[in-house]
């Protein structure tokens, strides 16, 4: 029984047809990031009129599209072109994401000027990123040295997170903030450094008392009062012997 031959015209046909529909597959997979990326800023930013304004002037959306593309060059080793894609995409954004960062679906950075993350950060499904906030390292780690967001966080305008920390789905972060320790989901962090206030929508008790702290020095000056007091009672005493 002959074996059929497949002529060099089908093979060219048949991978054709396989680029084509990885083309095809690629192509919508692209229109729908950009559809979930414009979605993002219409729920989540009320001075967005319309998605035509979503798509042409956001920065924070642009900087997003520049990353998807130096990450994939990333990916395949080119460091250097995904280097200079970043940079570029700084340049015109103010938005300096480094191309190994991961990102998820429908992040959307507001304002976006100063913004920073790391190579090793991790950003989950649906977080937003306010202006000059910074998802970086320590600088005294190597490795897996930058935050890991989860779905849903919020970091606010200014703050840093900062280390290999991780921060739990639908945390938030407030303005101003530097978190150098995890964040459990449903939380909301506050301060320098940031401490949980909020879990589950329900306040933490702080252990410490700020209002009625003890005060050393006045506690010494108590104590010497006392002994003053003391020793002018002893000192009656021996006038009053003396006589």
């Amino acid at each position: 029984m002959k074996k059929s031959r497949i002529s060099g015209t089908e093979l060219f046909l048949h991978d054709a047809a396989r680029a084509s529909l990885k083309l095809h597959d690629a192509a919508k997979n692209a229109v729908d990031e950009v559809k979930r990326d414009v979605k993002a800023v219409r729920d989540r930013d009320p001075a967005a009129k319309n998605d035509f304004e979503a798509l042409v002037l956001y920065p924070g959306v642009h900087a997003i599209w520049a990353h998807r593309i130096s990450h994939a060059l990333y990916r395949r080793g080119w460091y250097t072109t995904a280097r200079a894609v970043s940079q570029a995409s700084r340049f015109f954004t103010g938005i300096e994401i480094h191309p190994g960062a991961k990102i998820g679906h429908g992040l959307f950075i507001d304002h976006g000027g100063a913004v920073v993350i790391g190579e090793t950060a991790e950003i989950g499904d649906d977080c937003t990123l306010y202006q000059c906030c910074t998802l970086g390292g320590t600088g005294k780690e190597c490795g897996k040295r930058h935050p890991t967001l989860g779905n849903g966080v919020m970091v606010g305008a200014g703050a840093k997170v900062l280390g290999a920390i991780t921060v739990g789905d639908n945390a938030k972060i407030a303005a101003g903030a530097v978190v150098l320790k995890n964040v459990p989901a449903d939380s909301t962090a506050v301060g320098i450094p940031a401490r949980t206030v909020r879990r589950n929508g329900e306040r933490v008790t702080d252990s410490l008392d700020h209002v009625h702290i003890p005060d050393p020095v006045a506690s010494k000056i108590h104590t010497l009062e006392a002994e003053i007091s003391s020793l002018r009672r002893r000192i009656d005493e021996l006038e009053e012997e003396n006589k």
